[in-house]
C-alpha cells in the first residue's frame, strides 16, 4: 500500500466511524421512542383505572389490567430472545469478551442487534427491573462490526464490493468505537463512553484510535440529542436532551444560603457509604452468581419454553409486589409548596415540571402524593430524577422497603431470557440508599445543611461501582451525566472504595458472568508470582503441524481432525536427534524435556499417521507406509555446520508420507522441529477450496497463485472444512503453503518469563505464540488458554510441586 492509498484508506475509516456514531445514536432513539410510547401508553390506562376503582372498589381489575400489558411485553421480548439466544441479558459481557480478542459465536450479527433493541423496549415497558443502557451498548458494537463490512449472513443477496477492512484488527477497533458510541448515546457522555471501551474492553490499543472513538461517540450523543429535542419539545437544533439517562442539573436555590451541593465533612460520609455499597455490590453479585449456576444446570438444559415461563414468572412477581407495595405500603407524603424553589430545585424549567408532575396521589387526600407509588408507578428515570430533585421528603420505611425489594427483584431478574441492562437498576438502588442516609442525617443526627440529591447520586455511584466494579469511564459518565463537575472528587473517592471492599470478597457482575460462561479472558496483567515460571511450564508441547511443502490428504486429515486456529510450518530434522538424545532426556538449548513430552509428541505424530490412513479414498489406503529414503549424513558432522548447509534450502519437499511407524525407536520417532513459519486454519481451507495444488511430477512454482485479495474473499465467514467438496481434487496432489505462510511472527524462548509472554500476547493482539529454542526448532506454542489466569494457577502449583 503506498502512501496514496494509506491516505484513501484513513479517510474512509473516518467517513465510517462517523455514520457508526449516527446509527447508533438512532438505534438509541428507536429504542426511547417506543418505550416511553408504549410505558406512557400502560401507566395512563392502569393510572385511570386505580383512581376509578379505588373509589368503587375493584383494585383486583387494575391488577389483571397492568398484568396483562406487563406479561403481553416481556412474552415477546422472551420470544425474541429465543430467536438469537446471544439477545439476552446486557451483552456487556459478550462485547468485553470480543474486545478482549475472543470470538463469541453470533455476538456481532445484525440478527442480534434487531433481537436487541426490539426486544429490550419490550422487556423495559414490560415493567422488569431492566434499563436500556447496557444493550445499547451490545447495539452500538454490532453497529461497529456490520456497518464498514457491507455485508450480512442475515441478507446475503445483498452483497458490495467493498475492498476495505477485511481483518480482525480493523473489526475489533470498530466495534470498540461502537461500544463507545452505545455508551455515549445512553448516558449523553463521550468522553466517558471512550474511556468505558477502553477500560472495560478492548486488550490492543493504540493512539490513533483514542481520536476516532472519541469522535464517534460525539456524533452518537448529538445525533440522539439532534432528534429527542426535536421530537419532544419542537425545537430542532436546540440539543436539550443529551441521553437516554438524564440526571438533571444539581442546584442549591439561592434563598438557602446554607445549602452547599457537598463540603469536606461530606466526604467521610462518602467514604461509609463506598463501603456499604461494596458490601451490597458484593452481596448482590453473590446472589445473581448463585443464581446463574442454578440456570445453568436446571433452566437451560430444559427446553426453550421454560425460559419463556421463567420470564413470565419473573415478571407477574414482580408487577404483583409492585402493585400491592404501592397501594399498601405507601405513606401520604406533603407536597411541597415550593415547587420551582427550594432546597432540590432543578434549574432546568421543564425537568422541574417533570418531577413534579410525575408525583402519584394514590389513596391519597389532597395536597399530599404517595410515595411508594410515586416511585414505582414511574419510569425508572422517573424514579431517579424523583429521588435525585423531588422536593418533598420520602420517609425512611418507604426508602428501605423500595431498596429491599428493588434489590432482589433486580438480582433475580438479571440473567433471565429478556435483553435487559444493569445500570439503571443499580442507580435507582442505590438513589434510594443515598436518599435513605440522607434523611437519617437530617433527623436523627440533625445535619441540616447536606443535599439530599448529592448523596442520592453518591449512593448511586456506591452501589452501581460495588456491582460493576467500574472506576475511571464510570466517574467520568456520572459527571457528563450530571453536568457538575465539582462532583468528581466525591465520585471519584466513592467508587474506588467501594472497588476495594467488593474486590474483596468477589469479582464485578460481568466478570462473574464471563467465568460462568468458560471465556479465556486474559487480565491487564499477570501477579507477580508468575515470574516464576517460564514459557517452556505453560507452553502446549503436543504440536500439530504441517509442513512446507503437503500432500491434501494430509491437510484435510489435520483440518477434520483438529480445531486449532493455526498450525507451525516445520521441516524434521532427520540427521540430528544423536546430537540431542543424551541418556533419558532430550538436551536442547540447554532446557531439559523429560521423555513424557517426546511420548506425547510421538503419540500426536501417531495419531495423525493413523488420521491419514483413514481418509476417504480407496486409493491412499496404504500410502502412510510408504517411506521415502533419506540419505544419513556422517554422525560427527557439526551441527551448526548443517544448518549453515541448510539455510539456502528451508523448503524441502518432506511430504507427510514419512510419518513414523510403530516400529521406530524413540529416538527415530522423534524429529527436532525446524520452525518456518505460522499458517492459518482459514487459508488452508481457502486454499483447498481454490483447487490451489501442484502434482509431484510438475514443481512447485506450477501451483496457482492467489493474491492477497483473493485470499480475503470470504472474510469474515470462511467455508468449513467439513462443507468443501473435495472430490475433484486428487489427495496425491501437494500444496506448497510457502507464500501464503507467515514467516515471522512472534516467537519466545523457552526460558522466557511468563509476565514478558503475557506482556506480548496481550498488547500485540495475537492468537498463537510458537516457542523457538535457540537452533530454530519449534518446541511448543502458547495460545489464550494457556495464558488465563485459572491455567497460570495451576501451572504453579504443579512447580512448587516438583521443587
Amino acid at each position: 500500500m503506498d502512501n496514496k492509498k494509506a491516505q484513501r484508506y484513513e479517510a474512509v475509516k473516518w467517513v465510517l466511524v462517523f455514520a457508526i456514531g449516527v446509527c447508533t445514536g438512532l438505534v438509541g432513539l428507536f429504542v426511547d421512542f417506543f418505550v416511553r410510547l408504549f410505558t406512557q401508553l400502560k401507566f395512563q390506562v392502569v393510572q385511570s383505572s386505580v383512581e376509578e376503582c379505588t373509589e368503587k372498589g375493584c383494585l383486583a381489575l387494575s391488577l389483571l389490567e397492568l398484568l396483562g400489558f406487563n406479561l403481553t411485553f416481556v412474552f415477546l421480548a422472551s420470544l425474541l430472545v429465543l430467536i438469537q439466544p446471544v439477545a439476552a441479558g446486557s451483552g456487556i459481557p459478550e462485547i468485553k469478551c470480543y474486545l478482549n480478542g475472543v470470538k463469541v459465536p453470533g455476538v456481532v450479527r445484525l440478527r442480534t442487534v434487531v433481537c436487541k433493541a426490539t426486544g429490550v423496549l419490550f422487556s423495559v415497558a414490560g415493567g422488569l427491573f431492566v434499563g436500556k443502557e447496557g444493550p445499547m451498548i451490545h447495539s452500538g458494537a454490532v453497529v461497529g462490526a456490520g456497518l464498514p463490512q457491507f455485508q450480512s449472513i442475515s441478507l446475503r443477496k445483498i452483497q458490495f464490493n467493498f475492498p476495505y477492512f477485511c481483518s480482525d484488527r480493523d473489526k475489533r477497533d470498530f466495534v470498540s468505537a461502537g461500544a463507545a458510541a452505545g455508551v455515549a448515546a445512553a448516558f449523553g457522555a463521550p468522553i466517558g463512553g471512550t474511556l468505558f471501551s477502553l477500560e472495560e474492553g478492548s486488550s490492543f490499543w493504540n493512539q490513533g484510535l483514542t481520536w476516532k472513538v472519541l469522535f464517534c461517540s460525539m456524533a452518537a450523543t448529538f445525533t440522539l440529542n439532534f432528534f429527542r429535542s426535536g421530537i419532544q419539545f419542537g425545537s430542532w437544533g436546540s440539543f436539550q436532551l443529551p441521553g437516554l439517562l438524564n440526571f438533571g442539573e444539581f442546584k442549591c436555590s439561592e434563598s438557602d444560603k446554607k445549602c452547599h451541593l457537598w463540603t469536606a465533612v461530606d466526604l467521610g460520609f462518602f467514604i461509609l457509604m463506598g463501603i456499604v455499597g461494596g458490601l451490597l455490590g458484593a452481596t448482590f453479585n453473590c446472589l445473581n452468581k448463585r443464581l446463574a449456576k442454578y440456570r445453568m444446570r436446571n433452566v437451560h438444559p430444559k427446553p426453550k419454553l421454560v425460559r419463556v415461563l421463567e420470564s413470565l414468572l419473573v415478571s407477574l412477581t414482580t408487577t404483583v409486589m409492585v402493585f400491592v407495595a404501592s397501594m399498601v405500603l405507601g405513606e401520604c407524603r406533603q407536597i411541597s409548596s415550593s415547587r420551582h424553589g427550594g432546597n432540590d430545585t432543578l434549574n432546568l424549567q421543564d425537568i422541574s415540571e417533570d418531577v413534579n408532575s410525575s408525583i402519584k396521589t394514590f389513596f391519597c387526600p389532597n395536597e399530599t402524593y404517595n410515595d411508594m407509588a410515586t416511585l414505582f408507578f414511574n419510569p425508572q428515570e422517573s424514579a431517579i430524577l424523583q429521588l435525585f430533585h423531588q422536593d418533598g421528603t420520602f420517609s425512611p420505611v418507604t426508602l428501605s422497603l423500595f431498596f429491599l425489594l428493588y434489590f432482589l427483584l433486580s438480582c433475580w431478574t438479571y440473567g433471565i431470557s429478556v435483553p435487559s441492562g444493569l445500570f439503571v437498576p443499580s442507580l435507582l438502588c442505590g438513589a434510594a440508599f443515598g436518599r435513605l442516609v440522607a434523611n437519617l442525617l437530617k433527623s436523627y443526627i440533625g445535619l441540616d445543611h447536606i443535599y439530599s440529591g448529592t448523596f442520592a447520586l453518591i449512593g448511586a455511584a456506591a452501589f452501581l461501582g460495588g456491582v460493576v466494579r467500574m472506576t475511571i469511564s464510570l466517574t467520568v459518565i456520572l459527571i457528563e451525566s450530571t453536568n457538575e463537575i465539582t462532583y468528581g472528587l466525591p465520585i471519584m473517592i466513592t467508587l474506588m472504595v467501594a472497588k476495594w471492599t467488593g474486590d474483596f470478597f468477589n469479582k464485578g457482575i460481568y466478570d462473574i458472568h464471563v467465568n460462568l460462561r468458560g471465556v479465556p479472558l486474559l487480565e491487564w496483567e499477570t501477579g507477580m508470582e508468575m515470574d516464576k515460571l517460564q514459557a517452556s511450564d505453560i507452553m502446549e508441547p503436543n504440536l500439530t503441524y504441517v509442513y512446507p511443502h503437503t500432500r491434501i490428504q494430509s491437510l484435510v486429515s489435520i483440518l477434520r481432525t483438529t480445531v486449532h486456529h493455526a498450525f507451525p510450518v516445520v521441516t524434521e530434522n532427520r540427521g540430528n536427534e544423536r546430537e540431542f538424545m543424551k541418556g533419558n532426556q532430550l538436551i536442547s538449548n540447554n532446557i531439559k524435556f523429560k521423555k513424557s513430552s517426546i511420548l506425547t509428541r510421538a503419540g500426536e505424530q501417531r495419531k495423525r499417521s493413523q488420521s491419514m490412513k483413514s481418509y476417504p479414498s480407496s486409493e491412499l489406503r496404504n500410502m502412510c507406509d510408504e517411506h521415502i529414503a533419506t540419505e544419513e549424513p556422517p554422525e560427527k558432522e557439526d551441527l551448526l555446520q548443517q544448518m549453515l548447509e541448510r539455510r539456502y534450502t528451508p523448503y524441502p519437499n518432506l511430504y507427510p508420507d514419512q510419518s513414523p511407524s510403530e516400529e521406530w525407536t524413540m529416538e527415530e520417532r522423534f524429529r527436532p522441529l525446524t520452525f518456518h513459519g505460522l499458517i492459518l486454519r482459514s487459508q488452508l481451507v481457502t486454499l483447498l477450496d481454490r483447487g490451489v495444488c501442484y502434482s509431484e511430477s510438475q514443481s512447485s512454482a506450477s501451483q496457482p497463485r492467489l493474491s492477497h485479495a483473493e485470499m480475503l474473499e470470504d472474510y469474515p465467514h470462511y467455508p468449513d472444512i467439513h462443507d468443501l467438496d473435495l472430490t475433484l481434487l486428487n489427495p496425491r496432489m501437494i500444496v506448497d503453503v510457502t507464500p501464503y505462510m507467515n514467516p515471522s511472527p512472534f516467537t519466545v524462548s523457552p526460558n522466557t518469563h511468563v509476565s514478558q509472554v503475557f506482556n506480548l500476547f496481550r498488547t500485540m493482539g495475537l492468537r498463537h505464540l510458537p516457542v523457538v529454542n535457540a537452533v530454530g526448532e519449534v518446541v511448543g506454542i502458547i495460545t489464550r488458554h494457556n495464558l488465563t489466569h485459572e491455567f497460570l494457577q495451576a501451572r504453579l502449583r504443579q512447580h512448587y510441586q516438583t521443587i
